[in-house]
């Protein structure tokens, strides 16, 4: 449950950036080396200004060993250069997943410039988010000249039958990090979740980094849960303890920082779950993916879900994992998917660049990003948006799905439309999306609005126009929406006396 005494907002806007090609590009635009030490101010009045947390993705001092690793994948050779057509051996800068220590990069500025940028952040009331990796550290990480059992240990016969799974260092084989449905990640070593020692140094890494910021996302938090992690390495894991990796873990770290928040990269249907083991956002991934493949129906669905599982859940349409939202789904289709996501309940989140239209997915492993053109009627329009969503009350009070019904037996087009209501005692605010490539109409029924003989108004923050009904009809028919293809309202609505 979330304590009363948490700072950060119920509804909180996160925006992603992958530190250090962001730094890199500042650097071109201003013609001299930014480093988190020295952002221009009007970075921070025009680009952060919108969010209440800043995740800065990549921090951490990156392994030698997983840039040589990187360096030399023939696979991501060829993402590097579909990437930057100019691309050069030294845009190569390593896995901020392949962690060698929880140390502030220096080529970022180290950790006085990390302490100065965030409390630039506080100075502005936002909030600063860090990685935190659960699942494995870098093969050439320090832990593992250490004599301890916190890794998963094989024999020089596994490594003999399985070399790609399991490596050596010194006289001891150890397994490479990895996902059960995939092949290991091999610039990585893997942390035994069932090790108490493991689970020590991960309390003590934990409070070292909430010293320095407000919160992490812990990346594929769902493989250190003890079924995940048991099916996944089985005898070598030994003894299952008694309480999940999380719920120890967390609940510790929260003794002493009772503020800190947790966010959790997860997949699998697995959100609930470590919702009740103590984090407080879980990715909604299935939401993403039924923007993405699926029509409004399907969308209308997942959000039938329980108030207190769609309230800790983490909405986005793009991150550093997933295609370009303008790529994946087309600008017009984006908008719309932005406009029915980021009014959701839970937290949101916004990649660096999306607002913008870039089209280029960044392989993490890069420290350079080619130079795009800003797209500014989208730009424009996420600027817009997020002013409406920050806006006092549109996120406030109770949340509700809306019906909708058809204008007639022969239309059916009212299915395209996607429609919630936010209600509290002062406002009262209707956000409908039709999500389709066609036009589509109905009647859109609002709950607890006791209409009365009043004639009220419905402003759509969107585009300032205003509508007048009378509440007779309302009462009758519902609200009448005519929208076309892939576009939506936000409505603020008032009673005229």
């Amino acid at each position: 449950m979330r304590r009363k005494n948490l700072d950060w907002p119920e509804q909180p806007r996160i925006y992603e950036i992958n530190t250090w090609p962001w730094l890199q590009a500042l650097s071109n635009i201003y013609k001299h080396e930014i480093t988190l030490n020295n952002i221009p101010p009007e970075v921070f009045s025009q680009e952060l200004k919108f969010f209440d947390f800043i995740w800065l993705m990549g921090v951490w001092e990156r392994s030698p060993q997983s840039r040589e690793i990187a360096l030399n994948h023939t696979g991501l050779q060829q993402e590097y250069h579909k990437a930057l057509s100019d691309f050069k051996t030294e845009d190569v800068v390593g896995s901020p997943y392949s962690i060698f220590d929880y140390h502030v990069d220096p080529h970022l500025g180290g950790e006085d410039s990390l302490k100065n940028f965030r409390k630039q952040l506080t100075e502005r009331n936002i909030q600063l988010l860090l990685d935190y990796v659960p699942n494995h550290v870098a093969i050439d990480h320090h832990w593992t000249l250490e004599k301890s059992n916190i890794f998963i240990e094989g024999t020089i016969k596994d490594m003999n039958i399985y070399p790609n799974e399991f490596f050596t260092v010194g006289n001891k084989v150890l397994a490479h990090g990895r996902d059960p449905y995939f092949t290991p990640w091999t610039d990585t070593v893997q942390i035994n979740a069932f090790s108490s020692e493991a689970r020590k140094k991960a309390v003590n890494i934990l409070i070292n980094i909430a010293e320095q910021c407000d919160g992490v996302r812990c990346d594929m938090a769902m493989l250190m849960t003890n079924d995940v992690f048991s099916r996944t390495w089985g005898e070598r894991a030994g003894i299952q303890p008694e309480k999940d990796f999380w719920r120890e873990v967390i609940s510790e770290v929260l003794e002493k920082f009772p503020d800190f928040l947790f966010i959790a990269e997860v997949y699998w249907n697995m959100e609930w779950e470590l919702q009740q083991q103590g984090f407080h956002f879980c990715y909604d991934k299935r939401l993403y993916d039924r923007m993405l493949y699926n029509s409004a129906e399907a969308i209308r669905d997942h959000l039938h879900a329980e108030w207190d599982y769609q309230r800790k859940l983490l909405r986005f349409i793009e991150n550093h994992d997933e295609s370009r939202a303008i790529t994946a789904f087309g600008e017009e289709r984006s908008q719309a998917a932005a406009i029915v996501s980021l009014p959701l309940p839970g937290a949101k989140l916004v990649h660096e660049g999306q607002m913008k239209g870039y089209k280029v997915k960044i392989p993490v492993q890069l420290g350079r990003r080619p130079v795009e053109d800003d797209n500014q009627d989208l730009l424009n329009f996420y600027q817009k948006l997020l002013s409406i969503v920050s806006a006092e009350g549109l996120t406030k009070g109770k949340w509700a799905l809306c019906k909708i019904e058809p204008i007639n037996t022969e239309n059916y087009t009212y299915t395209n439309l996607i429609s919630y209501q936010w209600r509290s005692r002062e406002q009262h605010h209707l956000i409908v999306v039709n999500y389709s490539p066609n036009p589509a109409q109905g009647h859109v029924r609002i709950e607890e609005l006791n209409y009365d003989t009043y004639n009220w108004s419905f402003t759509d923050l969107l585009t300032q126009k205003r509508f007048i009904y009378k509440g007779k009809d309302l009462d009758t028919n519902g609200l009448y929406i005519d929208l076309s293809a892939w576009s939506g309202h936000i409505f603020y609505i008032k009673q005229i006396d």
